[in-house]
């Protein structure tokens, strides 16, 4: 690190903790990390790449806290890491081939409006089910469409590429796409977060430049606060778990616009 302070160890430990806890509810994450990283005079680039390969153990102790509602729905479970996966891989070059920043006035405002559809959700889903027609059409959405994967795959790009508020993202998008108790809509929440920082992280290894003093850091933190969280976040209340998501991506985004 730029920096090796105690203080400066304490504060990027801390972060990792807290950026585990919000990976496994709210997922928000990098809001968190992200900052602290730079705050300590870490390149952005570096930072990002860093931040991703040490919030991977979150990840796996908070899908191992969700283990009981993946394993209700192992199809599912599946399709989401093979689609999250395969979007990070392009997510992670664009971000190395790209000049910094290239998306910073588009995603403020891509994540107000998933904040818009998680509100809306039980409207929204509502009026789905009054559209559906065939002999299946009383029967609950647990299989992903042609049309949610392509969405959880373009949500897994951006969560390779950058990542901040990519939790919202999924929590829309199999919300909408998805019959499913929010908590374990929350449990494929944390496992395509996951899926995409392994991928992304994997090649942020073999190419990038990280930081191997933030990362282990991190790694720490998000492991302990990646259990934690899906402890928390598998007991919220449905209505009260999509208000904290709602907040959660609004003051991503007005952080990002400021």
């Amino acid at each position: 690190m730029v920096r090796v302070t105690g203080l400066e160890r304490l504060a990027v430990l801390g972060a990792g903790l807290g950026a585990g806890i919000l990976t496994t509810t709210v997922g928000v994450a990098s809001l968190l990390s992200f900052p602290v990283l730079v705050a300590l005079g870490i390149p952005p680039v570096v930072a990002n790449a860093s931040n991703t390969v040490g919030l991977i153990p979150a990840g796996i102790s908070g899908s191992f806290g969700y283990r009981e509602e993946l394993r209700a729905h192992p199809r599912v479970t599946i399709a989401v890491i093979l689609t999250c996966a395969g979007g990070a891989v392009l997510g992670a070059v664009l971000l190395l081939a790209m000049p910094a920043g290239v998306f910073e006035a588009v995603v403020p405002w891509l994540i107000l409006f998933t904040c818009l559809l998680v509100g809306a959700q039980p409207t929204i889903s509502g009026w789905v089910r009054t559209r559906r027609t065939g002999p299946d059409a009383h029967l609950p959405r647990t299989l992903m469409s042609p049309v949610t994967t392509v969405f959880a795959a373009l949500t897994g790009v951006y969560g390779g590429y950058f990542g901040a508020g990519s939790g919202v993202m999924m929590v829309a998008v199999l919300g909408l796409g998805l019959d499913l108790e929010l908590r374990v809509v929350n449990a494929l929440k944390t496992m395509a977060v996951f899926a995409a920082n392994v991928v992304a992280g994997a090649i942020f290894l073999v190419v990038a430049d990280l930081d191997w003093a933030a990362v282990a850091l991190l790694a720490i933190g998000s492991v302990f606060g990646g259990y934690l969280g899906a402890r928390v976040g598998r007991r919220l209340p449905p209505t009260l778990f999509r208000v904290l998501v709602v907040l959660a991506g609004i003051v991503a985004a007005v952080t990002m616009l400021t």
